[in-house]
């Protein structure tokens, strides 16, 4: 079991130990779970009045705390708790499962397929022609890789993961369980005599470096071209982003939300979870998207939209109040 003292931390968070405490520490916990030897944190002011009842004898907080840490218990203070806070839970991390071979023998890798140095290939895989997989890949075990991918180096994909072929990810990105990569785009026409037609879905999908998608999640092949995920992105899980959709650098899809075809998000788009997103709308830098929105047309730049159909956020609070009163004056 990891253990370690106050000092220690701070030596990697680089903060200000306010009070004292001897106890080592064996681990991170939330505030109302947290045992006397275990380390805490406090995000925001109004967790403050938690402090009292937690065992903690350590917590990483702001530096506009407002308590002391008490007898035999300590503060670490810090400009941001939330991220000084994934330092800690990094030091505490159990180790990743653990390949004990770097291609396990009931992997099928072709013969045509490049591997880089020190990649691992857990059981079951199955690796297609001419992939081109990096240096330091972690591929868990049942993982499928179609013809023509690539794969940048250190980038890690649990298992249940399907990449359809000639698709791209990038370097250092990590895809979660049971994510499909590559999966047709949704594209039907109707036909007097056939019904429902199948338009070909003949692109790909290209994603950037410091991607992650979550599981279950499904990012849709092009019709044409590339359905595209900029560096940075941040995918949660059940999420699906539909054929020719295009994330720029850093962007933020949270849990059920969805993009229809064709959807253009800028930079550091935020979009909340169970959001809706029409076909061939654009969103510009920065904006964010309330959780539970449905967008139906462009959103510029900076703006925070709400509601089904989504309105800027202040007019959305305005309609809501509004049909409160509404509701509680017809109640009288």
């Amino acid at each position: 079991m990891k253990t370690y003292s106050i000092e220690e931390i701070n030596q990697v968070l680089k903060g200000e130990i306010v009070g004292h405490t001897n106890t080592l520490i064996t681990a991170p916990e939330q505030l109302e779970e947290a045992k006397e030897t275990e380390i805490s944190f406090i995000g925001n002011k109004k967790y403050e009045k938690f402090w009292a009842t937690s065992s903690a004898c350590v917590a990483v907080v702001n530096q506009d705390i407002a308590i002391e840490p008490g007898e035999n218990r300590a503060f670490i203070k810090v400009s941001n708790a939330d991220l000084a806070m994934s330092q800690v839970l990094e030091m505490f991390a159990p180790p990743m499962p653990v390949f004990t071979v770097n291609i396990h023998p009931t992997a099928v890798v072709d013969a045509s397929a490049t591997i880089g140095n020190q990649t691992k290939i857990g059981a079951g895989v199955y690796i297609g022609p001419n992939v081109k997989i990096g240096e330091n890949v972690l591929i868990y075990p049942n993982v499928t890789i179609l013809d023509e991918c690539t794969i940048g180096n250190q980038t890690t994909i649990w298992s249940g993961t399907v990449v359809r072929e000639r698709c791209h990810i990038g370097s250092h990105c990590i895809i979660h369980p049971n994510a499909t990569i590559g999966a047709d785009g949704f594209g039907f026409r109707p036909d007097p005599e056939r019904g429902l037609v199948k338009i070909p879905q003949i692109g790909n999908v290209i994603i950037g470096n410091g991607v992650e998608i979550g599981a279950n999640s499904c990012v849709d092949r092009g019709k044409f071209s590339s359905t595209i995920v900029g560096d940075g992105c941040k995918i949660d899980n059940l999420v699906q982003i539909g054929h020719n959709s295009k994330l720029g650098k850093f962007c933020i899809m949270a849990g059920n939300s969805g993009l229809a075809g064709s959807v253009t998000l800028g930079n550091g788009v935020i979009i909340g979870g169970s959001a809706s997103i029409k076909d061939h709308t654009i969103i510009g830098d920065g904006a964010i998207v309330g959780a539970g929105s449905g967008v139906t047309g462009d959103i510029p730049a900076g703006k925070t939209m709400l509601g089904y159909p989504a309105v800027e956020a202040r007019d959305a609070l305005k309609q809501w109040a509004i049909l409160k009163r509404l509701v509680r004056d017809a109640n009288k």
